[in-house]
């Protein structure tokens, strides 16, 4: 006489569905998903200071609407990353980075 509920442990039913077993996650290496952590690039250079006049390096810690990209996709470090958004802030108040974009 089974009560149902030994065949919801056996092919993983229950609430939510998908019988997660933790297999699925060893495979990926942990919970991350992706397989190297990223280093912050100011770190590996040895730079000191951010400049808010370079806008080749600003260019690519803004997204194309404007906004600033956060230190979890950057990579950056945490000093680096308040650095680099006083810098953005800073350009965007000289005009040499425009806030938004219009789309449209």
């Amino acid at each position: 006489m089974s009560n149902g509920f030994e065949a919801r442990e056996r092919d993983g039913g229950g609430r939510g569905g998908g019988g997660r077993d933790g297999r699925d996650e060893e495979k990926r290496g942990g919970r991350g998903g992706f397989g190297r952590k990223k280093v912050c690039r100011f770190c590996s250079d040895k730079i000191k200071m951010v400049d808010f006049k370079d806008q080749n390096t600003l260019k690519y810690f803004v997204t194309e609407r404007g906004k600033i990209i956060p230190r979890r996709i950057s990579g950056n470090c945490a000093k680096h990353q308040r650095q680099v958004a006083l810098a953005i802030k800073r350009a965007r108040n000289v005009a040499l980075i425009p806030y938004t974009v219009l789309v449209g």
